[in-house]
């Protein structure tokens, strides 16, 4: 861990490099272009192909389909906890989406014109779901639950196989109750490709939803046109703020957590008091020796975690915008003065029983969230991005005859005559 005090020397350097910008290495944006590539010139041949070179498995064009038998299997071998888990998450998720989706509206303008917007799904979405070293089970429900709950009619997944072909049922259960209508055993940048450009056998979706390593991150970013997206969701990360009134085990347990992700998750600790550092670096250490995962924390803490000694709660709010986490949790006595001052994070825990697991798998919001310093541009998936706008404009004589000045004088100012006959013919003829 990199523990930093505020009269140390390197300390302005450090917190300076934590605004970040999810700009991706030259390396990863070359590769990512070339397996695009391959998959737009090869279709279903380049997925058989990137399938057995990076994620060990040979199948054939036929299976990289997950099968209606496959889904079967799943659903009959779970256990009652996994289906009950899984119920209940999808509970809050819906309730949550339905909450949050936007609903059709219609008003009059001041020239009496009927104006409104209305909201429909979208025909058919792609979810992108990891696999890696653990099925991300609630990250099917996270990404497909949403399309689910706003009537998405054609929910296409993608999500890697083990070496041997084959998905883990607990996620294959999860992704059919979420609503997945069909499903290819694909992952990485060659997944999102095929999604965004379609294959012989695979349509191509109409936008594309989930979290990825940055090479799916990047594909999402370079398909950008093709297809639209809902955000830039990489490695996970966690900032905690603190003051004194904090429990220092707990703050250590919710660090523990975001670095039980591995590969690059960010894990950071901003605190005033230099003794409730000390008591969380303790906490730490010993916490992650009783963990069955510590060999992967370990690497986490060696190399992207860091706990800073702020000067105070202001420079360390300061911070927090800067880095613009996808968590925040904040442990705080002036909870509310604080908050209002947080304007960048992609979700926020508030006090000290908040860990950041309940977000990760029940509260109802989405885990998937923006990453990588994104979070200054990008909120968190949401129900209403699964929802096509459309605005509705009708007009009768009288709002014609109200709007025709304004809209002869925009014509006039930007030499184009045809749009005020387009309205003045209406009052003409």
């Amino acid at each position: 861990m990199k523990i930093l005090t505020y009269k140390d020397a390197e300390y302005p350097a450090f917190a300076q490099s934590l605004r970040r910008r999810a700009i991706p290495e030259d390396s990863v944006r070359d590769l990512v272009g070339e397996i695009i590539s391959n998959v737009a010139t090869n279709g279903d041949e380049a997925l058989v192909e990137l399938t057995q070179r990076f994620d060990g498995a040979a199948l054939t064009r036929e299976q990289l389909f997950i099968s209606e038998e496959e889904f079967e299997a799943a659903e009959a071998s779970v256990s009652a906890e996994t289906r009950e888990a899984v119920r209940r998450s999808l509970h809050n998720i819906h309730d949550f989406a339905h909450k949050s989706m936007r609903k059709d509206w219609s008003g009059k303008n001041a020239e009496g014109a009927t104006v409104g917007e209305r909201f429909t799904p979208f025909d058919r979405v792609g979810v992108y779901v990891p696999g890696g070293k653990a099925p991300l089970v609630s990250t099917a429900l996270m990404t497909a639950g949403f399309a689910q709950a706003a009537g998405v009619p054609d929910i296409f997944a993608a999500t890697p196989c083990g070496p041997d072909g084959t998905v883990n049922p607990a996620l294959l259960f999860a992704l059919r109750q979420a609503g997945v209508t069909e499903a290819i055993k694909v992952g990485g940048a060659q997944a999102i490709a095929a999604m965004a450009l379609g294959t012989k056998t695979i349509a191509p979706v109409d936008r594309i939803f989930g979290p990825g390593n940055r090479f799916v991150v990047e594909a999402k970013r370079q398909l950008v046109g093709a297809v639209s997206i809902d955000l830039l969701p990489g490695p996970s990360e966690i900032l905690i703020l603190a003051d004194d009134s904090a429990v220092p085990a707990y703050i250590a347990a919710d660090l523990l957590a975001q670095a039980e992700h591995g590969g690059d998750s960010a894990v950071g600790f901003l605190t005033p008091s230099m003794e409730l550092l000390e008591k969380v670096k303790k906490e730490v250490e010993e916490q992650t020796e009783l963990l069955s995962r510590s060999k992967i924390i370990k690497e986490v803490l060696k190399t992207g975690t860091f706990l800073m000694h702020v000067e105070s709660l202001a420079e360390g709010v300061r911070i927090v915008n800067e880095f613009a986490p996808e968590h925040l949790s904040l442990i705080v006595e002036n909870e509310d003065e604080i908050l209002a001052q947080i304007r960048t994070a992609g979700a926020i825990y508030l006090g000290p029983d908040s860990p950041v697991a309940v977000g990760d798998f029940l509260a109802g919001p989405s885990h998937t969230l923006p990453t990588g310093g994104a979070g200054r541009s990008f909120s968190g998936l949401r129900a209403d991005q699964f929802q096509r706008r459309t605005s509705i404009v009708k007009m009768d004589k009288p709002a014609v005859a109200k709007s025709l000045s304004v809209i002869q004088e925009f014509a006039r100012l930007e030499g184009l005559d045809a749009h005020g006959v387009s309205t003045s013919i209406r009052l003409e003829r």
